[in-house]
This record gives structure tokens, C-alpha cells and sequence, in this order.
């Protein structure tokens, strides 16, 4: 390869930053080539800037730290050994194959990944669904943002993270950022709420802990974890009741206002202090600062969503929008700050239990025959909705025998996750497709090494709903295959010869032909016009032989995509969190990132320069607290829920609450806090209940008698 660079994007979070690559020329010695990351600075979303992962992605690309031959599970010493791929993909082929002849179709499985790109989320779901011909089939998506895209559909009719780019976030007059801190989540992000404050724009942050990014706010809100809901409403009570409603937009734009009006009403200042313990004061002071300015917008992350209400509490803030005009109009609107580097496109296109590609609902007749038609397979072929992420886990070892899983690490990332690891050991049969050997992949039966980011050309779709290019910079090593040569190998053995390309592009062509129609339309877009745009928005429907349709950045501002074009109010109502503190467990645990780790880490935790600046969990706890137990910084704690413990050195800060602990969840063994977390799931959304759950604090060693928090 020449000393040349290619465009590309980081391969972690949503904001897919744009980057340069530069591979030094293939060495004739066998050594590894030198892959450097350069400033892309004309891409719009990151204008060059990149945080310290993006800038060491390369990092994961060395055969030091990843995959580079396939392993199978010797049935003599028990151990993974280095096998052929003709070997690995026949075991996998033939115990899939015995599974389903022994057990049906959906005792086998398909778990997926929010890092796929589009071409791989989409053919993993058609795999799925037509040469295993399971119903079984989700992906960690659903850990990510599936309670934002609940309520934005059942308010808007249409889910897409943002429903406006970023650079409109700055020329607001108005922020609520709800428990999202962008500065160790998103670094490069960080810099559209400080150009809006230059701007004149204020900023509003709720969350538990005075972070880094509440540090920047104009009004910091600390509610009592799992207690959003609550704020929301009774920060609508407050515009209600000061007559700062816009009543000329709810009666022309929305429906169901009556019914949310009374919900709302029933939450007043003073119950929601108590509820919260956010006080009165600060909580007008919230609602004046937000209804006082033009324009504003309500951004949501993890923290609201990742509970067991957590699309009411989405809904809640939806409905704050609605009430005052902040929705469908120019630098106003809800949007949802999405997680993963392809949360969004790899929901659209096929992973997500109840989802055919374009956004189409699997139990929809016309949709059925649509997808099916460009399937070429009879619709009453394809299975119905089948189990959500945490569910499909659950099951496993049970209904559930076997397991295919691609780019995704539950024995660390999903909540109960010891529960989760007892599942995995208890299948007949589990392979793994993946980049590193995670903690998932050290239990399968066989693990593929598959294609990274920088060996692969692909598209991702954003937070904004942009739908990114990411090319080929480099050869992938000998031993390593895309995963689209995986289920294209699997399928033929599995006697579907035909159906299942290698070439991204041509399956981006189909997956344009199956979202044609649908909510998210990318029938319009082709790679050529993603290199010549930096992306283009979806929906975005083909032209049929008239000029070209431009992509859709801004929804909403004609029309919602409701039947009747109108927004809904849904009337909702605060719940306590699935657990609440006891005598037994007297704090509540809320948990989250750092800047240099990411999801599980099972790439970033092989990346030294990280490693160093995050070597392992910590429990941060406010001094009150720590007094309480007789620890100091440093000092070895436990956190210990119904479910488990994890583990970690206290770290004391005024910045948390008295009555909360957090915890990041990027570490395995002793410090896996998501062993204590509470799989307590949404009813609409299926998602856990990550973001609170009740514990005991213990000094780390010794039982409660030494004292507990």
C-alpha cells in the first residue's frame, strides 16, 4: 500500500468522528505496517477533533492484541485451539444445523452488535431469519437507546436519535441535557454546548453527579436516581400553572394534551422535591430558563433511559417539548444522544426482534411481503417477533440451545451479568464472531476472527441519522475474514447458496431496495453520494429518474409522521424504580463511563495509553458516606446488590450525591459491576434497568458488621 491516507470514521460512538488513516507500505519483512490517524478537518460533525480513543484506534489492528486464526474447543482438553476455517465454519454450520433439527428453529439464536455496520446488521437479520429461520434474533442495541426510540415513535410516529444535525445544537436558545455527560462519553461533542453558551444560549444538566460536563452548566439538577420522570413532569406542572404553555402550537400541531395536562398536574413543585429532592427554586428556576428562550431543545442519554420506565420518563420530557412549541419548528425539538458507533442503523435494518430493514415492523403484512419480495422468499417464511436482548440471554441454555453471536461482550456489558455468563456455559452449542477475545468469546465452542474498521468498507448511520462511509485503508491479516464472508460461508452450508453477498456495496444496494418505502428510507442513497456529501440524512427516497432527493437533516418542521401529521401527547405518571432502598440496602447505584474506556473495553482495555489513564473500576462515593464506613480515597470497597458484588477503590468527591454510589462498567472479574445491576426491563422497550438499583456499600474484605453505607 502507498504512503497515502484514507477517509474514514473512528469505529467507536455514535458521533462517528471523521478521520484520516495513513498505512505505511506493506513490509517485505512480514512485519506489521504503521497505521497513523490523521486530522480530517473539513468533516462536519468533528471538524478534526478526536478524543484519545479515536486517536488509538489503531492500536486494536495489531496481531498483539486481536483474533488472527479461528479456534475451536477441543473435545479432548476442553481448551480453544487454533483450527482451519473450512473446520470452524462447518462445526458452527453443523451445531446450528443439529440444534434446529433436534429442538426447531428457535432453539437457535442470534445475538448482535450496535457496532455492526449497516451491511452486517442487515444480513445478520436476513441470516437470521432465512437460513436458520429463527425468530430469536436481537442485539445490545437494545441496552442502548431503545427507550428513546419508543417514545419518540409513539409520540412523533418516526425514531431517529436527533431529529435535527448537531450544528443546530449551538443556535438554540435553550439546552436540557438529561443524564448525558458528553465530556467523558462524547469529548468531541462537548464543543457544541460550549459554542451555545458563547452564543448566548443557556445550558440546563440533570444528573446524580456534578460531572465534568454538569460543570459547564448554567443549572446543575441533582435528582435521586431513577426519579427523571418525576422532574419532568413537574417541571410541566410549572409551565402549566405560569400560563407558559404554546397554546397555539398543541392545538394545531398535537393531539392527547388534555389527558398529559391532568397527569402532569398531579405532580406538583412540591411533591416532586420530595420525590426527587431537587428543590422548588431550582426547579422553577428550570422551567423560567427554559420557556424564557426562543428556541430549546431537551438531549436525553442513558441516565433517563436505561430504566424500568424509562420510555414514560423519555415521554415525560417529550411532552415538556410539546407543551411549550419546542418540537417540529427551526433549533427546537427532542432529540436522543445515541450510544453505540451504529446504535441507530443497526436497529433499522433487521437486528431488533420485532424489525424488519427500514424501520419496518415485523408483524406489519405489507412489510412482510415487501422484505420478503426482495428476499425472494415467501412471506409466511419468515417468523414472527421473537425475544429482546436481556430476554433472548435469559432464555439461553432453556428454549434457547444454541447461539450465534456477533460483535457484542454480554458476560461484561449486560446487567445481572453473572446470571448472563451461567446462561452462555449452559448452551449446547456457542460461536462467537469477533475482533479481540473477549470475555463472551473465551466460552465458545468456536470463535472467528473477523475484519476491523479500518480492513472493511461499510456504512454507519450516526446519532443524526447521517449515514456514513467508512472505506478500506488497509489488508486485513491472512487468517482474518469480514464477518459478510462468515454468513455467506454459513448460509451456503447451511444450503442457502445464494442470498448473502461478500461485496458490501451490492448488499448496500439491496438493503436500499428493502428500506424503499419504509420509515427509514435509504433507497436514495448510494456510496458515491455518501463520498461526495460527508453523508447524507435518511430519509432519504430514490428519485425514480427525477432529481435527487437531498436527505432529510431537520424532521418534523412541515409534518410529524403520525396518520394525521400530528404529535402525541401520551399522559404518563411517576413509579418508583423497580427497587428502592431497604434497611438490607440502604443506597442506590447508578452506573456509567469514563473518557478512556469504552462499552465493555473489551478492544479499549488493550490499548496501553488507555490503559493507563483508566487501569480499573472505581466507586465513587460522597464523603458523608465514606466517613460512614471509615474508608479514604483509595481505600477497597464493595458494592453488593440482591444479585452480586463488584468491587473497587473508594473514590471520594463531593460531585455525587449522599445517598448514591456510581460505578463504570468497562471491567470484568471483581470490579463487573453490571453483576449487581437490576435486569428489571421497560415493558415498552424491553430495557434493563441499568442506570439504578438498590445496594450496601461494605468496606471490601469485611461483612455489613463493619459497617455499610
Amino acid at each position: 500500500m502507498r504512503d497515502e491516507t484514507t477517509d474514514t470514521h473512528c469505529p467507536y460512538c455514535a458521533l462517528q468522528c471523521g478521520m484520516k488513516l495513513r498505512a505505511a507500505p506493506d513490509s517485505a519483512d512480514g512485519a506489521e505496517r504503521t497505521v497513523e490517524v490523521v486530522e480530517r478537518t473539513e468533516f462536519p460533525v468533528n471538524r478534526g477533533a478526536l478524543c484519545g480513543k479515536g486517536r488509538t484506534a489503531p492500536a486494536v489492528l495489531s496481531s498483539r492484541v486481536r483474533l488472527t486464526g479461528p479456534l475451536v474447543r477441543s473435545h479432548a482438553t476442553g481448551r480453544l485451539e487454533e483450527a482451519t476455517w473450512e473446520e470452524a465454519l462447518r462445526t458452527i454450520a453443523e451445531g446450528l444445523g443439529r440444534t434446529r433439527a433436534e429442538h426447531g428453529p428457535d432453539a437457535v439464536g442470534v445475538f448482535g452488535g450496535g457496532g455492526l455496520t449497516n451491511e452486517k446488521a442487515y444480513t445478520l437479520g436476513k441470516f437470521a431469519r432465512v437460513a436458520l429461520g429463527t425468530s430469536q434474533i436481537d442485539y445490545n442495541g437494545r441496552f442502548c437507546m431503545s427507550s428513546a426510540a419508543a417514545a419518540h415513535t409513539r409520540a412523533f410516529g418516526l425514531d431517529r436519535g436527533l431529529p435535527f444535525p448537531l450544528e443546530d445544537i449551538p443556535r438554540t436558545g435553550c439546552v436540557i441535557l438529561v443524564g448525558s455527560n458528553l465530556a467523558e462519553t462524547m469529548p468531541p461533542a462537548l464543543r457544541y454546548l460550549t459554542e451555545l453558551k458563547e452564543n448566548g444560549g443557556r445550558l440546563i444538566v440533570v444528573d446524580p453527579r456534578r460531572t465534568r460536563t454538569a460543570e459547564q452548566a448554567d443549572l446543575h439538577l441533582a435528582p435521586r436516581p431513577g426519579t427523571d420522570l418525576a422532574l419532568a413532569l413537574g417541571l410541566l406542572h410549572i409551565v402549566v400553572a405560569e400560563g407558559r404553555t404554546d397554546d397555539a402550537f398543541i392545538g394545531e400541531r398535537t393531539a392527547g394534551w388534555p389527558e398529559a395536562r391532568a397527569a402532569a398536574m398531579a405532580h406538583w413543585p412540591e411533591l416532586v422535591e420530595r420525590i426527587t429532592g431537587v428543590g422548588v427554586p431550582r426547579l422553577r428556576e428550570a422551567a423560567r430558563m427554559f420557556c424564557d428562550a426562543p428556541t430549546g431543545m431537551v438531549l436525553t442519554a442513558r441516565g433517563p433511559e436505561q430504566q424500568s420506565k424509562g420510555t414514560d420518563t423519555v415521554g415525560a420530557w417529550i411532552n415538556l417539548c410539546l407543551a411549550t412549541g419546542r418540537a417540529g419548528r427551526p433549533l427546537s425539538g427532542y432529540g436522543c444522544l445515541t450510544g453505540q458507533g451504529n446504535g441507530q442503523g443497526g436497529r433499522e435494518h433487521g437486528q431488533k426482534a420485532d424489525q424488519l430493514p427500514g424501520y419496518r415492523k415485523l408483524d406489519d403484512p405489507a412489510a412482510r411481503a415487501h422484505v420478503a419480495e426482495v428476499w425472494g422468499v415467501p412471506p409466511e417464511s419468515l417468523p414472527g417477533p421473537g425475544r429482546s436482548a436481556y430476554e433472548l440471554l435469559d432464555a439461553l441454555g432453556r428454549d434457547v440451545k444454541s447461539l450465534l453471536l456477533m460483535g457484542s461482550n454480554p458476560v461484561v456489558s449486560a446487567p445481572r451479568a453473572a446470571h448472563v455468563e451461567e446462561r452462555l456455559r449452559s448452551l449446547d452449542f456457542l460461536a462467537v464472531a469477533d475482533v479481540v477475545l473477549s470475555e463472551t468469546a473465551a466460552l465458545a465452542d468456536v470463535v472467528l476472527p473477523v475484519t476491523q474498521w479500518a480492513e472493511e468498507t461499510g456504512t454507519m448511520t450516526n446519532l443524526e441519522g447521517r449515514v456514513l462511509l467508512r472505506r478500506r485503508a488497509l489488508t486485513p491479516p491472512a487468517g482474518v475474514r469480514s464477518d459478510l464472508e462468515v454468513l455467506h460461508a454459513l448460509a451456503a452450508l447451511l444450503g442457502h447458496e445464494k442470498g448473502f453477498p461478500t461485496d458490501a456495496e451490492e448488499v448496500f444496494d439491496e438493503l436500499r431496495r428493502a428500506s424503499a418505502g419504509g420509515p427509514a428510507d435509504y433507497s436514495g442513497i448510494t456510496y458515491r453520494r455518501i463520498a461526495e456529501e460527508d453523508g447524507v440524512f435518511w430519509p432519504c427516497p430514490d428519485g425514480a429518474g427525477e432529481a435527487p432527493h437531498p436527505g432529510t437533516p431537520r424532521l418534523f418542521l412541515d409534518r410529524f409522521a403520525t396518520p394525521d401529521g400530528l404529535a402525541r401527547f401520551v399522559p404518563v405518571t411517576h413509579r418508583p424504580a423497580a427497587e428502592e432502598p431497604d434497611a438490607e440496602y440502604p443506597v442506590l447505584l447508578t452506573t456509567g463511563r469514563v473518557v478512556a474506556q469504552y462499552q465493555s473495553g473489551a478492544q479499549t482495555r488493550r490499548v496501553d495509553e488507555l490503559t493507563a489513564a483508566a487501569p480499573g473500576p472505581f466507586v465513587e462515593l460522597h464523603p458523608q458516606m465514606a466517613e460512614r464506613l471509615g474508608v479514604a480515597e483509595g481505600d477497597p470497597v464493595a458494592v453488593v446488590s440482591r444479585r452480586g458484588r463488584a468491587e473497587g477503590p473508594a473514590r471520594v468527591t463531593n460531585g455525587i450525591r449522599p445517598d448514591t454510589v456510581f460505578m463504570p462498567f468497562h471491567w470484568p472479574g471483581a470490579g463487573r459491576v453490571n453483576t449487581v445491576t437490576n435486569p428489571a426491563l421497560d415493558p415498552t422497550s424491553r430495557m434493563p434497568e441499568f442506570k439504578v438499583c438498590a445496594v450496601r456499600v461494605e468496606v471490601a474484605g469485611r461483612g455489613p458488621e463493619a459497617g455499610t453505607g
